[in-house]
């Protein structure tokens, strides 16, 4: 009876926080968010695109900036911008894929600059070939970046917030880490990777009864920032990185879990999960999935954001 009466009153729960979050869905933004003033904001990837929007967007909450990227006068840059607000930015040339980089990096950010207690995995590359003009080294780094660097770089900054009961860790995915498109099988991979560990790291922290560490996972539509340049969309407008940014921001400061943008694309993943593979293909016919990828070009230098 008691294992019942457990299981039933798991069961009210489940309903009642479905409910609450069709209600909050349809709550004005400004609804319930967080303080971030004096947080310690770690960022990958942002010596440019979303990374340094979504930092400049943090301080003018107040926040102070750690900067990661590889680009080391990008982030240079940003600290620029972020100073400009009137908080403190701390900057670090690394390469998120270098562990032993990451790890000892990590040490030298709690020395310098205290303890991270926002962390946003926003680092990310793509290839954009078919599967097979893929050399095993492009596909390597693509799992590299978009999904390795995330498990080092939470091993590096999740301990000190268990150990003060504070935190928030965030990973820029994609919707490509929900559904396949033509010529980004390693990219997708890589995304479904970032997905799956953040679903993971929830049920893992919730089991260890951790509720004060919260986690955002970002699922966005392809962004005008140039790291897909010449993708073609039918029927579904490429996002500004300025509205992009927005949303991330405001879905940290809502403690928000996984954030699908366009708020349209929730209607199209669920009903992924329903359809049979065929339906689904013809879906891609329908909106331009199956050659949105035929005339891609990317960043012609650097495709590392």
């Amino acid at each position: 009876m008691n294992e019942f009466l457990r299981t039933l009153g798991h069961l009210l729960t489940l309903f009642y926080y479905w409910i609450e979050s069709m209600i909050l869905f349809f709550v004005p933004k400004q609804f319930k968010m967080k303080d971030v003033t004096d947080e310690l904001v770690l960022i990958t990837g942002s010596g440019s695109g979303i990374g340094r929007l979504t930092a400049i967007k943090f301080a003018e909450k107040g926040a102070n900036l750690v900067l990661w990227d590889i680009n080391e006068n990008g982030i240079e840059e940003t600290a620029k911008l972020v100073r400009e607000k009137g908080t403190k930015a701390f900057t670090y040339t690394v390469d998120v894929t270098n562990r032993e980089a990451v790890y000892k990096t990590a040490s030298k950010v709690k020395e310098d600059a205290g303890v991270v207690t926002i962390l946003i995995n926003n680092a990310g590359i793509v290839q954009g070939k078919p599967i097979l003009e893929l050399d095993d080294k492009q596909v390597e780094k693509t799992m590299n970046v978009n999904a390795l660097s995330h498990v080092w770089m939470i091993k590096s900054f999740l301990p000190d917030m268990l150990q003060n009961d504070h935190g928030h860790i965030v990973s820029i995915a994609s919707l490509a880490g929900l559904g396949g498109v033509p010529r980004l099988a390693d990219y997708c991979a890589s995304k479904f990777a970032a997905v799956g560990l953040m679903d993971s790291l929830e049920v893992e922290l919730h089991a260890m009864g951790r509720k004060n560490i919260k986690l955002t996972t970002i699922c966005p539509f392809f962004i005008n920032t140039g790291m897909f340049n010449g993708i073609n969309s039918k029927l579904f407008s490429i996002l500004e990185p300025e509205y992009v940014a927005e949303e991330i921001l405001t879905s940290i400061l809502c403690e928000k879990g996984t954030v699908i943008i366009p708020r349209s694309f929730y209607v199209l993943i669920a009903m992924k999960t329903m359809m049979p593979n065929r339906s689904l293909l013809a879906l891609h016919d329908a909106f331009g999935g199956s050659e949105s990828m035929d005339l891609f070009t990317g960043r012609t230098k650097d495709k590392i954001h």
